[in-house]
C-alpha cells in the first residue's frame, strides 16, 4: 500500500485506554477533505462510546498537524450541487461538533502548521499542548471563504475579540502567542512534545472517567457550549454558500495558479 493510498484517520487503543487519533495525509500536511472528514466523525462517535476508551489524543502524522482543507479538493467540491455542497457542509461542521461535544477528554499534540480548520480541530479538544515550531492561521478568508462550521469552537477557545482579529486577517501567529490567545495551554520544544503529552494523559488516567465526563458535561450546560442542530445546520449552510460564490471560485483559483487574487490591490507605501 501506497502513502496515499493508507487511511487518512488511523486509530488505535493502548492497554492504558488511550486512543491515538493520527490524522494521516502527510504528502499533502494532512489538509482534510471528505474522506477525513467522515472518518473523523464516525471515528470520534465510535470512540465516545466505547468503554475502554479514558482519552481520546489527536496528533499528525508527518511534518504537520492538519493544514486545514485541500483546496484542490474544494475546488472540485464547490462546482456540485447546492445540495452537495450543504452535505458537505454539514458533515465538517458536525466532526467539529462531534470532538467538541465529546464526553472522553480530547487531548491535541500540535507541531508544524495548524490552518484553518486545523485550529477548530485543536479549539474542540480540551487540552492542547503544541511544539514551539507551530505556526496557526485561520485562513479561510485568504481564499474567499469563512471559518463558520468552527467559529463557535474557536470563540470559546480564544475569545470573540480575538476571533475577530485572526479570522478576519488569516495572520499567522506561532505558539507562544497561540497560548496566549488560549487556543494552545502548553507549548514546549518540539522533542519534547511526546513526553509533555504523557504528562497530561497521565494527569488525566488519574481521575475517575465519570466524573470527568460529568465534569465536561456540566461544563457544556452550564455555559451553553453545545451547538444544536438548527445553529449547525445554519453555519453549514452559510459555509456552503460562500463556497460557491464567484469569490471563492477566484481565491481557490488564485492559489491553483499561486498568484494573489484579484480583489488584492496593494496599498502603496
Amino acid at each position: 500500500m501506497t502513502e496515499t493510498e493508507q487511511p487518512s484517520v488511523l486509530a488505535e487503543i493502548d492497554d492504558a485506554g488511550v486512543a491515538w487519533v493520527t490524522l494521516n495525509r502527510p504528502h499533502l500536511n494532512n489538509a482534510y477533505d471528505g474522506d477525513m472528514v467522515q472518518r473523523l466523525l464516525d471515528g470520534v462517535g465510535a470512540l465516545a462510546a466505547n468503554d475502554a476508551v479514558r482519552v481520546i489524543v489527536i496528533r499528525g502524522a508527518g511534518k504537520h498537524f492538519q493544514a486545514g482543507a485541500d483546496l484542490a479538493w474544494l475546488n472540485r467540491v464547490r462546482t456540485g450541487t447546492p445540495e452537495e455542497n450543504l452535505a458537505v457542509s454539514e458533515r465538517t461542521t458536525d466532526a467539529v461538533r462531534a470532538l467538541d461535544a465529546c464526553p472522553k477528554p480530547t487531548v491535541a499534540l500540535v507541531h508544524g502548521a495548524c490552518f484553518g480548520g486545523g485550529t477548530g480541530i485543536i479549539a474542540a479538544c480540551d487540552v492542547v499542548i503544541a511544539a514551539d515550531n507551530a505556526v496557526f492561521s485561520i485562513a479561510e478568508v485568504r481564499w474567499g471563504l469563512h471559518a463558520g462550521p468552527i467559529i463557535p469552537q474557536l470563540a470559546a477557545a480564544m475569545g470573540a475579540r480575538h476571533v475577530r482579529r485572526y479570522a478576519i486577517t488569516a495572520e499567522r501567529f506561532d505558539a507562544k502567542v497561540a497560548c496566549e490567545l488560549g487556543l494552545v495551554h502548553i507549548t514546549c520544544a518540539d522533542d519534547q512534545l511526546e513526553s509533555e503529552g504523557a504528562r497530561i494523559i497521565d494527569a488525566i488516567l488519574q481521575n475517575g472517567p465519570t466524573a470527568v465526563a460529568a465534569t465536561k458535561r456540566i461544563l457544556f450546560e452550564s455555559q451553553d457550549l453545545y451547538i444544536n442542530d438548527a445553529t449547525a445546520h445554519q453555519l453549514a449552510a452559510d459555509h456552503s454558500a460562500q463556497r460557491q460564490t464567484a469569490e471563492a471560485e477566484e481565491g481557490l483559483l488564485s492559489f491553483a495558479e499561486k498568484r494573489a487574487a484579484k480583489w488584492y490591490k496593494k496599498k502603496r507605501q
